[in-house]
C-alpha cells in the first residue's frame, strides 16, 4: 500500500479538480454512486457477511453488531440518502456582497475545505455518507474506518471510485485507508495536506486524535444523553420518549444513557416501566432510591453516570427537582443531546437556556439529533464543539469562506 502521505497528496490533487467541478457533474456522480450501490448489492452483502462473521468470533456486543450490519434495506437507504444529497442546494459558490465607502466591492463566497479525513469505527454506512457529502461540497476525502468493517469499506470505496471514473472525475477523490493507531497518528499530522480531520467513535479514539493532531479537528459526539422527567410531566409521554430513546437503536450516539426522575413521580413512573415488555431487556444502574423503587436495578457507580453504554443499559437517578437535574447534567453531559419532559412551559424554557449542548429537547426524543431528521439531508457527524460548526454537520459545514475583493486602484 502507498504511504499515507502519498495517498493524501493524491487526494489533495483530486480536490483541486473537484473545487472547479460543476454542480451538475457532482450530482451526476452521486446518482451513479446510488445506482452502483444497488447494482452491486450482492457483492456488498457478501463483503459485509465476512465482517460480521469476524466480529461475532470476537464476541462483539449486539449493539455494535447492529452498527456493522448491512442489509438490503440499509443498502437501499444508503442509495436513497445519496439521492437526497443530490436534491440539496450546493453550498459551493453561494455568496453575499457589499460595497465599502471607498468603493471596494467585497464578496464572501463559499468554497470547499479541500481534503477531509474521517476516522471512525465499525459503521460502513459512514463510508458512503461521508464520501457523498464531501463530494457534493467539492472536497476529497480520506476514509479510515475500523478493521471490523474492512471488507465492507474496501468494496464500498471501490464502487464509489468506479462511479467517479464513469463520470470523468478523479477516483482519488475518495480513498480508503487501512491501518492501526500509527496510521491515525500520521494522518493527524499531515499539516498542509489534510485540511480537516473528523473523528467519529468512542471517547478514547476522539481524545487520541485530538492529542496527536497538527491539523484542525472537528470533535464529534460521544453521546452521554440525558432524559429528565419533571414532576409536571405526562408519564405516558415520558414513557414513550424513554423507550424510543433507549431501545429503538441503543448503539448510536443520540440514544439515551441516563434517566433523571423528579422524586414526586419516580415511583409511579418506574412502576409503569416495570410493566412494559419493551423495557424488560434494559439493564438499570440506579441510585439508592431507584434501587428501592425498582428491585431489578443494580447499584450505580460513579462510572455509570459518565458512561456511554451503547447497549440496552441505562443509569437512573431520582432528583429533588430541576436544580439537581441541571447540576447532574452539567457535570456529566458530553454536550450532545439532552431532553426534558414537562407540561410547565417556564421550566421547559429554563431547561433549554441552562443546558450547554448542541441539541436540547422539550417533550421529544433525543433520537432526532440527526442531519436527515433536521432537514440537512445526510450528515457527516454530530459536532459537540462550538467553533466552526455545532450539531449535525451537513453540506454547509464542509465549506469555508473566501473573500473576493475588487477595486479601481484604491490604496490604504
Amino acid at each position: 500500500m502507498d504511504s499515507i502521505r502519498t495517498l493524501a497528496l493524491q487526494a489533495r490533487s483530486a480536490s483541486t479538480q473537484l473545487a472547479l467541478t460543476s454542480t451538475a457533474l457532482k450530482n451526476r456522480a452521486l446518482e451513479r454512486i446510488a445506482h452502483n450501490l444497488l447494482q452491486h448489492q450482492d457483492r456488498i452483502l457478501e463483503a459485509n457477511a465476512q465482517d460480521m462473521e469476524r466480529a461475532r468470533r470476537h464476541d462483539t456486543p449486539p449493539a455494535l453488531l447492529d452498527r456493522l450490519l448491512l442489509t438490503p434495506a440499509r443498502i437501499e437507504e444508503l442509495a436513497q440518502s445519496t439521492l437526497k444529497v443530490v436534491e440539496l442546494a450546493d453550498p459551493v459558490g453561494q455568496e453575499s456582497g457589499w460595497t465599502r465607502p471607498n468603493g471596494l466591492q467585497i464578496r464572501r463566497v463559499k468554497v470547499p475545505l479541500g481534503v477531509i479525513a474521517m476516522v471512525y469505527e465499525a459503521r460502513p454506512n459512514v463510508t458512503v455518507d461521508s464520501a457523498v457529502l464531501c463530494l457534493k461540497a467539492g472536497n476529497a476525502c480520506l476514509l479510515r474506518g475500523s478493521s471490523h468493517a474492512a471488507h465492507s469499506n474496501r468494496l464500498l470505496t471501490q464502487i464509489m471510485q468506479e462511479s467517479l471514473v464513469q463520470c470523468d472525475l478523479p477516483p482519488q477523490a475518495v480513498i480508503n485507508l487501512e491501518g492501526g493507531r500509527d496510521l491515525v497518528d500520521e494522518l493527524a499530522q499531515l499539516e498542509g495536506i489534510v485540511d480537516c480531520l473528523i473523528p467519529r467513535g468512542n471517547k478514547a479514539l476522539i481524545q487520541r486524535v485530538k492529542r496527536q493532531a497538527w491539523v484542525p479537528v472537528i470533535e464529534t459526539g460521544v453521546g452521554n444523553c440525558h432524559l429528565y422527567v419533571h414532576r409536571q410531566a405526562s408519564l405516558e409521554m415520558a414513557r414513550q420518549i424513554l423507550i424510543n430513546g433507549k431501545t429503538q437503536r441503543p448503539g448510536v450516539c443520540n440514544a439515551l444513557e441516563t434517566l433523571l426522575l423528579d422524586r414526586e413521580i419516580a415511583a409511579p413512573f418506574l412502576e409503569l416501566l416495570a410493566k412494559d415488555p419493551q423495557w424488560t431487556p434494559v439493564k438499570v444502574h440506579g441510585c439508592p432510591q431507584t434501587c428501592q423503587l425498582y428491585p431489578a436495578a443494580q447499584p450505580a457507580t460513579e462510572e455509570d453516570w459518565e458512561r456511554e453504554y451503547l447497549a440496552l443499559e441505562i443509569a437512573v437517578k431520582v432528583v429533588s427537582g430541576l436544580e439537581e437535574a441541571l447540576e447532574h447534567i452539567r457535570r456529566y453531559s458530553s454536550g450532545h443531546s439532552e431532553a426534558i419532559v414537562t407540561q410547565d412551559l417556564t421550566v421547559a424554557r429554563l431547561f433549554q437556556r441552562s443546558i450547554d449542548a448542541c441539541a436540547v429537547y422539550v417533550n421529544a426524543s433525543t433520537r432526532f439529533t440527526d442531519g436527515g431528521q433536521f432537514g440537512f439531508g445526510a450528515e457527516i457527524g454530530i459536532s459537540t464543539q462550538k467553533l466552526h460548526a455545532r450539531g449535525p454537520l451537513g453540506l454547509s459545514a464542509l465549506t469555508t469562506d473566501k473573500y473576493l475583493v475588487e477595486g479601481e486602484g484604491q490604496i490604504r
